[in-house]
């Protein structure tokens, strides 16, 4: 692990267990069984959602853009980077890795939500009539 990636996880202890997994070149960092924050060359970026996007932009905060190849847009994904004075401030950093925290529970309940509602035990059976 590297040493940005272990200063994160120490500005993130108040939130509660952060843990980082290397993933794409990066590390996805997890907390409550959920993907809240991402590392990119040594950048952090917070999940957010539609209730938490909007304080992430007025802050100043930018979106984790990835290229897509091959002529494709560039892809944005729901990952934006907290204030600037929050980067190396654990008690600043707080309030934005809870909206993180809060916006990927909140995207994981919808899709445990809609993945209920498409299992074959609440889908109606039809009968064939003869």
């Amino acid at each position: 692990m590297d040493r940005f990636v272990e200063y994160t996880l120490e500005l993130l202890e108040p939130l509660g267990p952060v843990r980082a997994r290397a993933m794409f070149g990066g590390w996805g960092l997890y907390c409550d069984g959920v993907m809240m924050g991402l590392i990119i060359r040594e950048r952090l970026y917070l999940k957010t959602d539609e209730t938490t996007r909007p304080a992430f932009q007025a802050a100043g905060g930018e979106p984790f853009v990835y290229d897509a190849g091959k002529g494709k847009a560039p892809v944005a994904l729901s990952y934006w980077t907290p204030p600037a004075e929050a980067e190396d401030d654990a008690h600043a950093l707080l309030p934005w890795a809870r909206r993180a925290l809060e916006a990927a529970l909140r995207v994981a309940a919808q899709k445990q939500q809609k993945s209920a509602r498409k299992s074959p035990a609440a889908k109606r059976v039809k009968f064939i009539r003869r």
